[in-house]
C-alpha cells in the first residue's frame, strides 16, 4: 500500500510540475489578420487551444474574433485604431465605444486590456500624438463609469522610435522632442497600475547594418557579448539591452514604478533580396531562443529577478500587409495552420502564470486528491 500511495504522490507532483511549467511563461501572441487567406476565428481559437496558447493581442475588436473565444480562457488585449484616437477625447464617444466594444463580450471573453493607439509617438504626425493620452484618460475613465477599470487596463504601444540612446542600457533616454508627450503617459500608467508596452525588434538593427551588429548577438546564440561601462552588467543579446535602455528612460523621468512589457518581437522567415537575415533558419532560432529563456524565467541583467513579458509577433503570416516582403513574413504559422519553423518549446507558445478561477480549480483538485490519498494512506496503517 505504501509504494502504490508513494507512486500516486510522485503522480501528482509530477502533474502539478507540469501544470505549473506550462503555465509560467511570460509570452503571448498577436494575432493579426491583414490578410485574404487566413482561416476564420473559429478554426483559430481551436488552434490556440490545441497548443495550449491563452494570451492573444488583436489590433482592433472585432465582433467574430471576440465571439469565438466565448468560453475559452484566453485572455485578449483589444486595440482601438489610431484613426479613432480623436473623436476619444470626448467621454461619451469612449463610453460607448467600450459599450459597443467590451461589455457585450467581457462576460464570456476574457478582455483584459486596450491597447489605445499603436506607435503613435516617434513620428511625423505631432496632431496625432497629442490625441494620445487624452484617448486614454478618457477610455480609462469610461471603464470607472462602466464598473470595468478592476478587469480592463488601458495601455498603448510604442516603437524603439521614441528613444534617443539605447547604449549603453544605463545611459537610455527618451527623444528630448518626445519627453512632452511620455512624461504625462508615465504618469497615468503609475496611477492606474498599467505596463508601458514597446515593440521591440532587433532584427531591424541587424538589417540595418548586419556588417557591424553580430548576428548571434540578436539571436540569443552564444557570442562575446557586450558591456555597460557604467554598470559593468554583460548583454548577451540586444533584446535585453533595448528593455533596459526603456527602463534607464523611464528613471531619467521620475519613475520606477512602471513596468515594461514587449507588446510585439519577433524574426521574419523571408525578405526582399536587401532585407538581410530574414530567413527561415533565423526566424526559428529567435524564436525558439528567447522562448526557452522565457521558460527559464529569465530577466533582464539590469533587473534579474523580474521574469520579462512578451507577445511574439505574430501568429500567422499575413499576404496583404504593405512594405517589403518580411512584413508579410513574421507568422509563427502559414495560414493553412502549419509551422513555418520548429518551435522548439514543445511546438507551442507557453502562457504565463494565470490565477483565474480555473487554474485554481484545477490546483484545488490536486490537493484535495493528495490529502485523500494521505488519509486513506494512514487509516489503512
Amino acid at each position: 500500500m505504501a509504494a502504490i500511495f508513494r507512486t500516486l504522490l510522485l503522480l501528482i507532483f509530477t502533474l502539478s510540475e507540469l501544470y505549473f511549467g506550462i503555465n509560467s511563461i511570460g509570452v503571448g501572441v498577436n494575432y493579426g489578420r491583414i490578410a485574404n487567406n487566413l482561416p476564420p476565428p473559429t478554426q483559430v481559437s481551436g488552434l490556440l487551444n490545441s497548443l495550449n496558447i491563452n494570451r492573444v493581442k488583436v489590433y482592433d475588436a472585432e465582433p467574430k474574433v471576440l465571439e469565438a473565444f466565448a468560453g475559452t480562457n484566453v485572455e485578449f488585449i483589444i486595440g482601438l485604431g489610431n484613426e479613432n484616437l480623436q473623436k476619444m477625447k470626448d467621454p461619451q464617444q469612449a463610453q460607448t465605444w467600450i459599450q459597443q466594444n467590451v461589455q457585450p463580450y467581457i462576460s464570456q471573453t476574457k478582455i483584459t486590456m486596450i491597447n489605445v493607439g499603436n506607435e503613435v509617438l516617434g513620428g511625423q504626425d505631432t496632431q496625432l500624438a497629442s490625441y494620445l493620452l487624452p484617448a486614454m484618460k478618457t477610455m480609462y475613465g469610461a471603464l470607472v463609469t462602466l464598473g470595468l477599470n478592476k478587469q480592463v487596463y488601458i495601455t498603448t504601444a510604442h516603437s524603439l522610435q521614441i528613444l534617443a540612446t539605447s547604449f549603453p542600457p544605463s545611459q537610455g533616454s527618451f527623444q528630448e522632442s518626445m519627453v512632452q508627450y511620455i512624461k504625462p503617459i508615465l504618469d497615468f500608467h503609475a496611477q492606474v497600475d498599467s505596463p508601458f508596452f514597446i515593440n521591440a525588434y532587433p532584427y531591424f538593427a541587424y538589417k540595418s547594418d548586419p556588417t557591424h551588429v553580430p548576428l548571434e548577438y540578436v539571436l540569443f546564440e552564444p557570442n562575446n557579448g557586450s558591456v555597460d561601462p557604467n554598470t559593468n552588467l554583460k548583454y548577451d543579446n540586444m533584446l535585453y539591452a533595448q528593455i533596459d535602455a526603456v527602463y534607464s528612460a523611464i528613471k531619467a523621468l521620475g519613475h520606477n514604478d512602471v513596468e515594461v512589457k514587449i507588446s510585439e518581437t519577433g524574426w521574419p522567415s523571408k525578405g526582399d533580396e536587401n532585407e538581410a537575415g530574414a530567413t527561415v533558419e533565423n526566424a526559428g532560432i529567435y524564436n525558439r531562443n528567447l522562448m526557452q529563456r522565457m521558460q527559464q524565467g529569465e530577466g533582464t541583467p539590469a533587473r534579474p529577478s523580474q521574469p520579462i513579458d512578451i507577445y511574439l509577433f505574430a501568429l500567422f503570416n499575413e499576404n496583404e500587409k504593405p512594405g517589403p516582403m518580411s512584413e508579410r513574413n513574421f507568422g509563427l504559422y502559414y495560414p493553412d495552420g502549419s509551422l513555418v519553423y520548429k518551435l522548439g518549446v514543445k511546438s507551442y507558445v507557453l502562457p504565463r502564470m494565470d490565477y483565474s478561477s480555473s487554474h485554481k480549480d484545477v490546483l484545488s483538485l490536486f490537493i484535495i486528491l493528495f490529502l485523500i490519498l494521505g488519509s486513506y494512506y494512514f487509516l489503512k496503517r
